[in-house]
C-alpha cells in the first residue's frame, strides 16, 4: 500500500492539479503556501458569483469552516452545486462543529447542495460529527483519541465517504479500510493552522488520485507529517522555525521518502 502512497504524492508534482479552496481568514496564506509546496496549485476564490463556476474546472474542493462568514456560506452553496455539476471531489474540514451548532447546520446545507467526498477534521470534530462524546477547546480538539478508528469507520459507512481525523495517531477510513498513521510531531499543536494546512494537503492529493480517496487523503497526512517531522528536527522547540521548515520539507519531499520514513498500520480489505 505504501507504494501506492509514494505513487500518489509524486503524482501531485506532475499534474499540478487545481485546488479551489474557502478556508478560514487566519490561515488561508498558510493553506494556499503548503498546497503550492506540495506540489499543486491553490485557487482562494470566494465570491458568491465567482465561486460554482470556478469549481467546475478545479481538481478538487476544499472547504474550511473554521471563520465562517455569511459572504463564505453563500460562496460554498454555489462551490458545492459547481462541483457536483462537474464531478469534483469535495473535501470539508467541520472545524468547531462539535461546539458551534451553526456549523452542523451549514454542514447540512452543503451536503444536500452536492457529494461529499472526504470530511477531514480533528479527532473531536470526527466523533462529534459520528454521534460520540468529544472533548474540544474552541477550534482545538483536547480528545485523547479514544474511539477515534470505531467512529470514522461508522461515520464513513454511513455517508459512504472517507474520513481522516487528526489526532494522536491519525486515522483513515473509507468504512472497509483504514490506515493508523503515525508520524507526526508535536509541534503542529504549537502552531496556527496546521488542521487547515493538511486538509489543504489531502484535498491536493485526492486531487491528483480521485479514483481512491481513501489512499489519497492518508497520503497527503502521511506526506505532512513526515515533513512536520524533519522540520521538528532541526527546529528544536521553536515554533516559528518549526513553520517555515514545514514548508521547506513539504516542498522537497518525494515518493522515495514516503517509502522509507512512512510508519503505518493498515486494517481491512485491501
Amino acid at each position: 500500500m505504501i507504494e501506492n502512497c509514494a505513487r500518489i504524492w509524486d503524482e501531485v508534482r506532475v499534474k499540478t492539479p487545481l485546488v479551489h479552496c474557502i478556508t478560514n481568514y487566519v490561515t488561508v496564506n498558510d493553506v494556499a503556501n503548503i498546497i503550492l509546496a506540495g506540489g499543486a496549485s491553490p485557487a482562494m476564490v470566494e465570491h458568491p458569483s465567482e465561486a460554482g463556476d470556478f469549481a467546475r474546472i478545479a481538481g478538487a474542493l476544499y472547504l474550511n469552516l473554521g471563520t465562517l462568514t455569511g459572504e463564505q456560506e453563500k460562496a460554498m452553496l454555489e462551490a458545492v452545486k459547481g462541483a457536483a455539476a462537474a464531478d469534483v471531489p469535495l473535501v470539508i474540514d467541520p472545524v468547531a462543529c462539535g461546539v458551534i451548532p451553526r456549523k452542523i447546520t451549514v454542514i447540512e446545507k452543503l451536503l444536500a447542495g452536492g457529494k461529499l467526498t472526504c470530511f477531514k477534521g480533528n479527532s473531536a470534530e470526527i466523533k462529534s460529527l459520528a454521534g460520540l462524546k468529544a472533548q474540544a477547546r474552541g477550534v482545538d480538539s483536547v480528545d485523547q483519541g479514544e474511539g477515534l478508528e470505531e467512529a470514522c469507520r461508522s461515520l464513513a459507512e454511513s455517508k459512504n465517504i472517507v474520513v481522516a481525523a487528526t489526532g494522536p495517531e491519525d486515522v483513515v477510513s473509507d468504512g472497509k479500510r483504514v490506515a493508523i498513521l503515525k508520524n507526526g510531531t508535536s509541534l503542529f499543536s504549537s502552531i496556527t493552522g496546521a488542521g487547515c494546512m493538511v486538509g489543504g494537503v489531502v484535498a491536493a492529493c485526492i486531487a491528483a488520485a480521485p479514483q481512491d480517496p481513501w489512499l489519497a487523503a492518508a497520503t497527503g497526512i502521511i506526506a505532512f507529517n513526515i515533513a512536520g517531522e524533519r522540520a521538528a528536527w532541526l527546529s528544536g522547540d521553536k515554533p516559528g522555525s518549526f513553520r517555515n521548515m514545514l514548508f521547506d520539507h513539504l516542498y522537497k519531499l518525494c515518493g522515495q521518502d514516503i517509502l522509507k520514513e512512512a510508519r503505518v498500520e493498515w486494517k481491512g480489505q485491501q
